[in-house]
């Protein structure tokens, strides 16, 4: 079944290309298309096109329905080209002409839209609930090892002392600008595009503002040709706003990656979170996170793929906007599957103590001694030029004392305005 099919039947090949892989994807939009066409059904029988007895059973069937795609029995079958043709065939058959009133008003277009936007909204809401679990983890693990020394590196190099404290709280803190911005895309996608029809409206005297409640958006977009003139431009705004969290975790794996290598040695995790070599017996692998840097790099591309399919389009609907769903599905279903992973693998993170013996720390409190220099009277430049003399001339020694007095801690009271800044996710 094609909601479009007028009589006529298409070439197989031409068909198959123009479905894609639709039927698998629009698994992950049942839920919202069903809740779509409920409010739908509702405000049609309150215009008069639908009576009370047809609204009962078309609820009835959708509810029918949405216990399906719970329990992962939902199918589209190879008969229909997408989940909204399943859709409509299911009510049909159910229920006969009260199943053939359903699409009055709207248009597959505007069915799309608000389906996409429903599943960006929860999404985007459970990216945000992932990011503070997450979170949270983080600022324990700094609290926790708020006074463990660990080497600052700056070009690759050691630079002065940090510590993990310092290291986990960063991360943590640069997660609230990612929620940000979720937050911001959020606020896009709540806008109820239910009723603009395939870009120009309806005729029947729709209420827009009774679906905008019902499915719980926000607002409505107003103007119909504005409603489906955000087809891409949402899934831009989401992509960049994806692709900033997905920045942050890419850069945490990596640090995990390079921290874990037997150069470094800072952290490891448990035997059961890494994998083996097949040839080299010694080897204790950092793939879990290996993947996720991979991953999130993919996601911080799809920016640019979303713009690269949408920038020269003009207004109105374009076929193009089929190909954004399988992306931004992927990326949303990839993120969830990563946060939950990265938060699962960080709670059981060994944090290793730091030999400063190593001769490679031998200059890593260079930064203090000149401080402590200043402290008696110096002044930066002179002390400056006295440190550097002696690390060229290879007589400079730091005193023990100065290696758990300066390096660069995190207080709690730091810890707690980091945790405080964190916007309200709910």
């Amino acid at each position: 079944m094609k909601l479009w099919d007028k009589g006529f039947s298409i070439d197989k090949t031409i068909e198959a290309f123009t479905i894609g892989d639709d039927r698998e994807i629009d698994l992950y939009i049942a839920q919202y298309d069903l809740q779509a066409s409920l409010a739908h059904a509702k405000m049609l029988a309150k215009i008069g096109i639908l009576d009370q007895n047809e609204l009962l059973q078309i609820e009835q069937s959708i509810q029918h329905l949405q216990n399906e795609v719970e329990n992962k029995t939902f199918k589209i079958e190879d008969d229909f080209e997408d989940v909204h043709s399943k859709i409509e065939f299911e009510l049909i058959q159910r229920l006969g002409d009260a199943g053939k009133k359903i699409h009055t008003a709207r248009s597959r277009n505007d069915q799309v839209l608000v389906a996409l936007q429903l599943y960006y909204k929860d999404n985007l809401m459970v990216l945000k609930k992932q990011v503070r679990a997450l979170f949270d983890t983080l600022l324990n693990l700094a609290e926790q090892y708020k006074s463990e020394l660990l080497p600052g590196y700056t070009h690759l190099q050691v630079a002065m002392p940090s510590s993990f404290g310092l290291w986990f709280s960063a991360y943590a803190e640069a997660l609230i600008d990612d929620v940000i911005l979720l937050q911001s895309a959020q606020k896009i996608v709540n806008q109820n595009p239910l009723g603009s029809a395939a870009g120009y409206g309806s005729s029947f005297p729709i209420d827009r503002e009774m679906t905008t409640n019902l499915l719980n958006f926000s607002d409505l977009k107003y103007n119909v040709v504005a409603a489906q003139m955000m087809r891409g431009k949402n899934e831009q705004i989401i992509a960049s706003a994806l692709g900033n969290l997905a920045f942050t975790l890419s850069k945490f794996a990596m640090d995990i990656c390079l921290y874990m290598s037997q150069n470094f040695d800072f952290i490891s995790f448990p035997e059961n979170l890494t994998t083996g070599s097949s040839i080299m017996p010694h080897k204790k692998n950092p793939d879990v996170f290996e993947l996720i840097r991979g991953k999130c790099n993919s996601i911080q591309g799809l920016s640019s793929q979303i713009q690269m399919m949408t920038n020269n389009l003009p207004s109105g609907y374009h076929r193009d906007f089929q190909l954004l769903k399988s992306p931004m599905v992927t990326a949303f279903e990839t993120l969830k599957t990563v946060l939950s992973v990265f938060d699962y693998g960080l709670q059981q993170v060994e944090v290793k103590s730091v030999d400063l013996k190593d001769e490679k720390y031998k200059y890593l409190f260079t930064v203090d001694s000149i401080n402590s220099l200043v402290q008696n009277g110096a002044t930066f430049r002179e002390a400056y030029q006295i440190i550097g003399a002696q690390v060229q001339d290879g007589s400079y020694k730091c005193e023990t004392r100065h290696y758990h007095t300066h390096i660069g801690g995190i207080d709690n009271l730091a810890l707690d305005k980091i945790k405080a800044k964190f916007p309200n996710c709910y």
